[in-house]
């Protein structure tokens, strides 16, 4: 089937500060409506982040950044606005990046700046991510890292787009990503406005779709990079990891530098967020965790604007 091609969102769509407010879209009710939430408090952008109306990495530093700048321009107590927005999600090293960053100089000016730097990496490091396709390839993902979760064009989502765009992508079969169904909901969306030949699955269908040979990549984002090369990422990724290494197949990690924690040095020191267990069930007692962590070993590349970088990931990453 022909896909017919929409615009992508532009970066103010997914989220900005305008009018003595932080105004996102509400990504809760994606692909069925289109939302905005509009925001007029630091107090609220933490929940926000927290409830998930904004996820992915970079995009959550973003709306921090957006989040601290208004809480200087209401005049809050701006190290208290800090400490909510930092408790909201502990996982995200992007977060706490976007937040030591607006710390000189906690303004809107300063947190667009912010904004434009990751949307300038998300660009860069999709171009470098699109020379690990080969022509034709069928490519897997889990979760979302368009640029929903990035505030820009993606990471892997956006490597994806790219490689399309060079001509050497066929279509991307898509984890519906359990519980919350980042996969189903969000990264089907943002490739069917780009026109680009997609199937979702279960998560559990990814086994057999490899074993069957009908996938040559699998591209994900992260929400952590470790200084070893460690990658926590939405639960599942890590199951997918071990799955392709037993099919001889290469899982790449697209992310920005934003995402690199130099100061953790491997995957086990990288908190993991344990969610409500109603996302799963309400009648029985459940476990949630949001993230699970990659080791480097199960790798083949981890690609940043900085370019595509390969193991040992100590040496390697910028």
């Amino acid at each position: 089937m022909l896909l017919r091609r929409q615009a992508p969102l532009a970066p103010e769509e997914i989220v900005r500060l305008e009018d003595g407010a932080v105004v996102l879209l509400d990504q809760r009710r994606l692909p069925d409506e289109r939302v905005e939430l509009r925001l007029e408090s630091s107090a609220e952008v933490a929940e926000a982040i927290r409830s998930m109306a904004i996820r992915g990495a970079p995009a959550i530093g973003i709306a921090a950044a957006y989040g601290l700048a208004l809480a200087a321009e209401r005049g809050e107590d701006v190290d208290v606005a800090r400490a909510a927005l930092a408790a909201s999600r502990p996982t995200a090293v992007n977060l706490f990046h976007a937040l030591d960053a607006l710390a000189p100089d906690p303004t809107p000016a300063a947190a667009r700046a912010y904004h434009e730097g990751e949307v300038d990496r998300c660009r860069r490091m999709a171009a470098h991510a699109a020379a690990l396709f080969a022509p034709g390839t069928r490519a897997l993902t889990h979760c979302n890292a368009g640029g929903l979760a990035t505030g820009g064009v993606g990471s892997a989502v956006g490597a994806i787009v790219e490689a399309w765009e060079r001509g050497l992508l066929e279509r991307v079969l898509v984890d519906e990503t359990r519980p919350l169904l980042q996969g189903a909901r969000l990264t089907a969306w943002e490739l069917e406005r780009a026109g680009i030949p997609h199937a979702v699955i279960a998560d559990s269908a990814a086994a057999h779709l490899m074993a069957s040979g009908e996938v040559d990549l699998v591209v994900t984002g992260a929400d952590r990079i470790a200084a070893n090369g460690d990658a926590a990422n939405k639960i599942g990724t890590y199951a997918l990891a071990v799955l392709a290494a037993h099919h001889g197949i290469p899982l790449a990690v697209v992310a920005p530098t934003s995402t690199i924690d130099h100061a953790t040095p491997t995957g086990s020191a990288i908190p993991i967020e344990e969610r409500d267990p109603a996302e799963i069930t309400a009648r029985f007692p459940a476990r949630n965790p949001a993230f699970d962590v990659t080791p480097a070993a199960l790798i083949a590349a981890i690609v940043t604007e900085e370019g595509v970088h390969r193991a040992p990931y100590e040496e390697s990453l910028p």
